[in-house]
């Protein structure tokens, strides 16, 4: 008959806990590893997130665009404050004014030979490498489809802002290039002044520049739209595009027609 001793009331669980923590243990052991990554595989794990060729060349496409988007937006902003600068606290700004200069004919012109047309009065140079060639075929553009609308009553004045330079004869040269309605002025520096500062145009040429030296001269890009009476309509940047000129100009010559009955 079994009986019940004291050594199997103790061994037997201690035997049975004994077997069950060692089952536990292994069953928590970490699996060996039986693979290991190459330095290639590493170095490539940490390039990942890093600046690729395509993303410098997105982040550098970005920058430029962004670049160009500033210099437009600052040149917009610039004209709006001139025009700005331009106007009083009520009426029409404060623009043009009394002239005596030479036309690329050698003939006198003064302000009185605006009477009577539309004029498109801009400042520039004969020198000027870009700037005021784009600007002459914006207006060549504009005379060619306006005229066509409302006739020869528009006259396009091309005055020069480099005297020491720009004789009667070299702007005559230089405007065949352009639409051939087009009247060249020049004058003395001091007179050039004068009318740039009627126009309130800002210009850089020294009053005793060489007439042989090689330089480039700054000044303000607007074209000045003058009624027939000579007065100041508007100033068109170089931002603003051949197709709002002709829009401008066709808005005031309907608004003129309304006072006066008449295109000019």
């Amino acid at each position: 008959m079994f009986s019940l001793t004291r050594s199997t009331l103790y061994c037997c669980p201690r035997r049975v806990f004994t077997a069950s923590w060692r089952s536990k243990v292994q069953t928590v052991q970490k699996p060996v590893r039986t693979h290991w990554r190459t330095y290639a595989q590493i170095s490539e794990r940490n390039t990942i997130g890093a600046f690729t060729p395509t993303a410098a060349a997105l982040f550098i496409l970005t920058g430029i665009g962004l670049a160009v988007y500033l210099r437009n937006e600052k040149q917009r902003l610039e004209e709006e404050r001139e025009k700005e600068r331009a106007l009083k606290s009520y009426g029409r700004p404060q623009i043009g004014g009394p002239f005596s200069l030479t036309t690329h004919d050698g003939e006198p012109f003064t302000q009185e030979g605006l009477l009577g047309k539309w004029s498109l009065v801009y400042f520039g140079f004969t020198n000027c490498p870009d700037i005021c060639p784009a600007e002459l075929d914006k207006i060549t553009a504009v005379m060619n489809n306006i005229q066509k609308e409302h006739g020869h009553i528009f006259l396009p004045i091309f005055i020069s802002v480099d005297p020491a330079r720009d004789s009667p004869s070299r702007i005559a040269q230089y405007l065949k290039d352009f639409h051939p309605s087009f009247l060249g002025l020049v004058g003395a520096y001091d007179t050039t002044k004068a009318v740039c500062k009627a126009y309130r145009v800002y210009f850089s040429t020294p009053p005793n520049a060489d007439p042989n030296g090689d330089y480039l001269v700054d000044h303000s890009i607007f074209v000045y739209l003058m009624d027939p009476r000579g007065q100041f309509v508007e100033a068109f940047g170089q931002q603003v595009t051949a197709e709002e000129v002709e829009a401008k100009i066709n808005e005031s010559i309907t608004q003129w027609q309304k006072g006066t009955g008449k295109k000019v």
